[in-house]
């Protein structure tokens, strides 16, 4: 890696950014998964700043019971602190966590970027939770009083969360579900959280029409009729989920891991879907649209769901560079492109992007 390290000075040369640093991270067999969404993570820079800030302020780390919070903020100040612009780190400690917390990554199977990056952001912010509970109410700052949306709802269905920490405020949102009864028009409104969007996607399709079709409306009939309280009985009805607050960072997450009834296994879509480099949230909002631009990509290198291999691109001080474990290369803007997917099933390229990070171009929105 040294010289990789030295190639990507001598690219970058006097354009190197100030007090960044470009490290790999070494593989411990079939972590792929995990080194994919820490460089997703260390790049989505409001996330990077606050880990370190909450890190700055633990007194005497070596006094503070080991968690994975304190580990990842611990391998990313090890990042940010390196002396050389370039080179590897080897995530141990925190790969050591991730397998002692959970289980369903203790084996070599080949992993779940996606389980992983929902597994541990609801780890965090439940670790921030506990801390916050134990500071008195008057001491927290006012957003820290907040409920997770109108009310108090839980994170992706888990339990009823009094508090909201800096993992909420960078990648929480708000979902509406609609039901509109059909006989006497009532609307029920139901609101629920969320930390990414998981998107259903077709061939030849783009990540705007994956929204559309996210938010359309479905009838409920026959066997799948809606139960409404004003009419006291089962009736016809129309039900759509919107996006009623989103979040400052959004993820994405591309549903290309599919069950096939007729295989009896899941099979991976190597459909293409266009994502582009700025995306407005139009048809899925209550209010004005939003602004988003991608700074970081998963991407899902292999043909199943079962084998295959994780790399990431990421944004970086308008530069854009590939990550693939312990290498890192500066790339052209247009290679982006490559993770689109294939518009035949069967193509050569089997790199397909996974999940997008989409950053608020609106830093004073939704605060």
């Amino acid at each position: 890696m040294g010289a990789q390290g030295s190639k990507l000075e001598k690219v970058l040369g006097d354009q190197f950014p100030e007090g960044e640093r470009y490290f790999g991270l070494e593989n411990f067999g079939n972590t792929c998964y995990c080194n994919s969404v820490l460089q997703a993570l260390y790049f989505c820079v409001p996330f990077r700043e606050q880990l370190l800030e909450y890190y700055g302020n633990v007194k005497n780390p070596a006094d503070v019971e080991e968690n994975l919070l304190t580990c990842l903020a611990e391998l990313f100040m090890q990042i940010s602190t390196q002396k050389k612009k370039t080179g590897v780190v080897a995530p141990k400690r925190f790969v050591h966590r991730v397998k002692k917390e959970n289980e369903l990554f203790r084996g070599y199977m080949h992993q779940d970027a996606h389980e992983f990056l929902n597994f541990l952001l609801n780890e965090l912010a439940d670790i921030l939770e506990k801390e916050l509970a134990k500071v008195p109410v008057e001491n927290l700052s006012p957003p820290d009083k907040i409920t997770n949306g109108p009310d108090g709802g839980p994170v992706n269905g888990g339990k009823k969360e009094p508090l909201v920490t800096w993992v909420h405020k960078s990648f929480q949102g708000i979902l509406t579900n609609e039901t509109r009864c059909l006989r006497c028009e009532t609307v029920t409104a139901r609101d629920e959280t969320f930390l990414d969007l998981s998107l259903d996607i077709e061939q030849n399709s783009s990540i705007t029409s994956c929204l559309k079709n996210f938010s359309s409306t479905e009838t409920l009939n026959a066997e799948d009729k809606f139960f409404c309280d004003k009419c006291c009985s089962l009736q016809e009805a129309q039900k759509r989920m919107k996006i009623k607050r989103p979040p400052n960072i959004l993820v994405i997450h591309l549903k290309r891991f599919k069950y096939m009834e007729h295989l009896s296994r899941y099979k991976k879509l190597s459909y293409r879907v266009v994502f582009p480099l700025e995306l407005k949230l139009t048809n899925t909002m209550e209010d004005a649209d939003c602004e988003y631009s991608l700074f970081a990509v998963v991407v899902h290198v292999g043909s199943g769901p079962n084998h295959g291999h994780y790399v990431s691109l990421v944004k970086s001080h308008n530069h854009w560079l590939f990550y693939d474990d312990e290498n890192v290369e500066i790339i052209d803007e247009s290679a982006v492109q490559t993770a689109f997917g294939s518009a035949q099933e069967f193509a050569s390229n089997t790199d397909h992007g996974y999940m997008l990070f989409y950053e608020s171009i609106d830093t004073n929105k939704l605060s």
